[in-house]
């Protein structure tokens, strides 16, 4: 067993422990009613679908870890924790969306029978860059007067990097994303005084966190996060580089000196400026792209500066 004076603490940002939370029924119901804007009371049943841990190609050894859940009036939600940037998550909740909901008939079954859907994106990265909104509840409407037309499918975003400084009395989705975004046993705790059903999960991170094969599992779950990252950030740094050539050659060929100067600086600032809007989606902070890619601190802050004002002009 874990040590008493081990202070060790799971993250729910690792999807093997938010998929270990979401076990816990009473835990999934404030969640769940947290993003329905509905009293947990309401929530009469909340059943758990099984799901595989599926790549999403050939080559991705990393693998998908979500929580797929049947409410008693047949609604069907997946619930999926993303630390880690991608790039085309739009065309890829859309597919499982779309999956979700076609998978409802089968062969010769009326279309009467199709329940809402929605699929719940938590992402540990900055998804929409044009806002400051750390969630974002997305339905099918018309885009002429803003009437609904269908709530049959639904898509809830919740940024955890956007998250806004505390107030008072904030909205139960707010809490359960602060509680999602803690770093610490301590951070865990002050949210737990907030709600009854977070004092539930983070009594349940405690007995995950004590649990020596959940833990195993965790940390092979965070190895493996970790590791994918590392080989992200290589191909970044070999991309880097393959713009710094391109740029030496541009100038080689305008065969003076000026333009050498001018085809390396061009080419190592667009490579640099293409670069920190990645980080920057991927919820790094300045410095660590300073960092990463050995830049003055000041140069990538005011990159970063001018990408955030581009983006809310």
């Amino acid at each position: 067993m874990a040590q008493a004076n081990d202070n060790f603490i799971m993250l729910p940002t690792v999807d093997f422990c938010f998929k270990e939370l979401m076990q816990n029924e009473n835990v999934r119901k404030g969640f769940i009613a947290a993003l329905l804007g509905r009293p947990p009371e309401e929530i009469q049943e909340t059943t758990l679908i099984p799901t595989a841990l599926l790549p999403e190609n050939e080559d991705d050894k990393l693998g998908v870890l979500d929580v797929a859940v049947l409410l008693k009036d047949g609604t069907q939600l997946d619930l999926e924790m993303q630390v880690i940037y991608f790039a085309y998550w739009t065309n890829r909740v859309l597919f499982y969306l779309g999956r979700m909901y076609t998978g409802q008939l089968k062969k010769g079954d009326s279309y009467n029978k199709l329940k809402k859907c929605i699929h719940v994106s938590i992402l540990n990265f900055i998804h929409f860059t044009e806002d400051k909104k750390c969630y974002h509840k997305i339905a099918f409407c018309d885009t002429k007067t803003g009437i609904p037309y269908t709530d049959l499918m639904e898509l809830h975003i919740l940024e955890l990097k956007k998250l806004p400084e505390k107030a008072l009395n904030e909205e139960g989705i707010i809490r359960w994303m602060r509680f999602f975004s803690g770093k610490t046993r301590e951070d865990f705790r002050e949210m737990a005084e907030t709600d009854k059903y977070i004092k539930e999960a983070f009594g349940e991170l405690e007995k995950l966190s004590a649990d020596d094969r959940k833990r195993l599992e965790y940390e092979a779950r965070e190895k493996a996060m970790r590791d994918y990252n590392c080989l992200m950030d290589s191909a970044q740094e070999l991309e880097l580089k393959q713009g710094l050539e391109q740029g030496l050659q541009q100038g080689l060929q305008q065969g003076l000196q000026e333009g050498l100067q001018q085809g390396l600086q061009e080419g190592l600032q667009v490579k640099i400026k293409e670069h920190t809007q990645k980080m920057l989606n991927r919820g790094m902070s300045p410095a660590e792209i300073a960092d990463l890619l050995d830049e003055d601190p000041q140069l990538i802050a005011s990159i970063a500066e001018e990408l955030q004002n581009g983006a809310a002009n």
